[in-house]
């Protein structure tokens, strides 16, 4: 019998701290991000700053293949939901793009300025902006904060219209964060304000899935133990209650480097998304 005891709830939820070079995140993004931008703006084929609400934060970038796209894609980054912003992830819009389809990407407003349920609410209204501007499916995928707010999406009490959801294909939660209550444990949690009552109402393991959801949760073999249970527990809870579900553990991967397959039309996880 194999008992655990979580005691330390930062440590669980620490990822940086816990990989050889994790310093190196996030500026190790920044050089490769820039240079996706610059050479697709070069090309005509990218459109930064879209608003998509009032709110400063409330921006996106849209980047377009070469002809008619096949669909769109929805990239909604983490950090928390307390850090970041879109332009650090641009470079991971190649794969989908090299595949023929539009990819945007939106930053939101962050804790503590708005709590969790607004910034869900914001990235209902980025992707509804984006679907005005992009026809055909819709894929959804985010990372780890992202993660909890693309699944958020196809959980009852979406924020999204009903046409806008009936576009979506397929939901990809990279290293998502799909239960929210352990998070009141935590540090950070003076920043996020997390309480039971928004932990119940914002965690898509909690919530029933839409009708018709298709959702892969995929996460680095290398990842922390919360991250790995987190990744496993939407899919479990979501098969049960009649979602299309699928989770895959991808090797040798930790927390930062599992989002790197976006960028290669080639690689499973891309492949998986648009598939």
């Amino acid at each position: 019998m194999l008992e655990r005891h979580i005691a330390d709830w930062d440590n669980a939820y620490t990822n940086g701290a816990n990989i050889a070079g994790g310093d190196r995140w996030p500026a190790a993004w920044v050089e490769s991000a820039q240079t996706f931008r610059d050479a697709l703006s070069a090309d005509e084929r990218a459109q930064f700053d879209i608003a998509y609400g009032d709110r400063p934060r409330n921006l996106l970038d849209l980047f377009l293949p070469e002809g008619t796209p096949k669909g769109l894609v929805v990239f909604v980054h983490g950090g928390y939901w307390m850090a970041l912003d879109k332009s650090y992830w641009s470079h991971l819009a190649k794969g989908s793009i090299d595949s023929g389809y539009a990819v945007a990407m939106p930053s939101y407003s962050l804790c503590p300025e708005v709590r969790i349920g607004d910034i869900v609410r914001e990235v209902g209204a980025a992707i509804g902006k984006a679907a005005a501007l992009v026809e055909g499916p819709i894929m959804l995928t985010g990372h780890s904060a992202g993660g909890h707010l693309v699944s958020r999406m196809v959980a009852a009490a979406s924020p999204l219209a009903p046409d806008v959801q009936s576009r979506i294909r397929h939901v990809v939660s990279l290293s998502g964060v799909h239960d929210l209550r352990p998070l009141i444990n935590t540090g950070m949690n003076k920043t996020l304000h997390i309480d039971e009552t928004e932990a119940l109402a914002e965690s898509p393991a909690l919530l029933r899935p839409v009708d018709n959801v298709r959702i892969t949760c995929w996460v680095g073999g290398g990842e922390r133990a919360e991250f790995l249970r987190q990744n496993a527990l939407l899919s479990n809870i979501w098969t049960g209650l009649g979602a299309t579900t699928a989770t895959v553990v991808e090797p040798d991967r930790h927390h930062f480097s599992v989002i790197d397959g976006l960028a290669d039309k080639d690689h499973a996880l891309t492949r998986t998304l648009l598939g």
